[in-house]
């Protein structure tokens, strides 16, 4: 984008500042803005037996670690054909928030966007120490598909955690029509069959959590992020839920560079409803519009009128790939076409 922007306004000032909103790629935005280092450690894929190269970001100034969830878990580490979210676990990313709590870290971030899984965290917390029996006594497999069975739940003895947010970019609870498999578990694989058992299995899982541990995560808003990880989270490690943009927001100094800013432009790959809800787009825009700052956004594509876009104080919209455009040929010369639209929305509202 600064690229396409200073070959038409070749004096202009560009502050460039890596963004995310807890989804993939968080951990890499966060040490680029803050300076922190990556550690790393091998633990248990999506699936289970399935062993990945992941880690997390350490910020020694103030002992907090940032846990990518998609580095574990993530829908990336896996083929289409290996998509299940009946198998499918979070066991690696509890693997994680251990390693980084014996690392020493005082507070963690957990990012869980990319998700592959819909085990209502319930991987993590095996991985953490919990146990998981069924109606024999028995210790559950791994997997969305285990849930349902599960009939007793017990707390590991001397659990110390550290404080843990969980970073959050969506409001979907555990269960329903708006829950964690009912929107989310088809991109991850599932059938409607499969849908619909694993929405009886966290509600099954709800109603365990009120029961045997005294705590409502059914209608936690966020707590369906990451196929239900916020809400075990929340449960299983007394894990605070926060808006993950915001967070980022205020670890790269944005709020400061804006203030004496003329636009702030962001980006987006398809800029659809999901946009406009705690995502990268809108949090850009709330803060910018408390200080009058014209913001812009240069789309891959959209699914929005502009009504949409501009009850959310957007000024302008540039969307990259046409009609006639292949995804793939987007895809594939993403750099060219982002500098080209960008030349194309300089011209319009930069030139003199």
């Amino acid at each position: 984008m600064a690229k396409g922007f200073v070959s038409v306004l070749p004096d202009l000032e560009i502050v460039a500042r890596p963004m995310a909103d807890g989804g993939e790629g968080t951990a890499q935005t966060m040490i680029a803005a803050r300076g922190g280092k990556w550690i790393a450690a091998t633990v248990t894929g999506p699936l289970p037996g399935m062993r990945v190269e992941a880690g997390f970001a350490f910020f020694e100034d103030n002992q907090t670690a940032l846990v990518e969830m998609a580095t574990a878990s993530g829908m990336q580490l896996l083929s289409a054909e290996q998509l299940n979210p009946l198998k499918t676990t979070t066991y690696g990313t509890g693997q994680l928030i251990k390693a980084a709590a014996d690392y020493g870290a005082k507070r963690i971030l957990l990012a869980v966007g990319g998700s592959a899984t819909v085990d209502g965290g319930v991987g993590a917390a095996m991985a953490l120490g919990w146990r998981f029996l069924d109606e024999d006594g028995h210790h559950l497999g791994l997997g969305g598909g285990e849930i349902e069975r599960i009939c007793k739940i017990i707390k590991p003895e001397g659990l110390n955690l550290p404080e843990i947010c969980v970073l959050c970019d969506v409001n979907n609870p555990l269960c329903g029509s708006n829950g964690a498999a009912r929107i989310f578990a088809p991109q991850k694989g599932a059938t409607p069959e499969m849908v619909e058992r694993l929405e009886e299995g966290l509600r099954h899982l709800a109603n365990l959590v009120s029961e045997q541990l005294g705590f409502d995560i059914a209608n936690m808003p966020g707590g369906g992020a990451a196929g239900g990880l916020a809400a075990g989270a929340a449960a299983f490690m007394n894990a605070s839920l926060v808006p993950g943009i915001e967070t980022v927001i205020e670890a790269s100094g944005l709020r400061e560079d804006i203030k004496d800013a003329d636009w702030v432009i962001t980006g987006e790959g398809k800029f659809d409803k999901q946009s406009l809800h705690g995502k990268v787009v809108s949090g850009i825009a709330e803060l910018a519009n408390e200080t009058q700052v014209k913001v812009g956004v240069i789309a891959g594509s959209m699914e929005l009128d502009d009504e949409q876009w501009q009850q959310l104080g957007i000024a302008d919209v540039a969307v990259i790939r046409t009609r006639q455009m292949s995804l793939d040929y987007a895809i594939n010369h993403c750099k060219e076409l982002l500098c080209k639209k960008a030349e194309e929305f300089a011209r319009r509202h930069f030139a003199p």
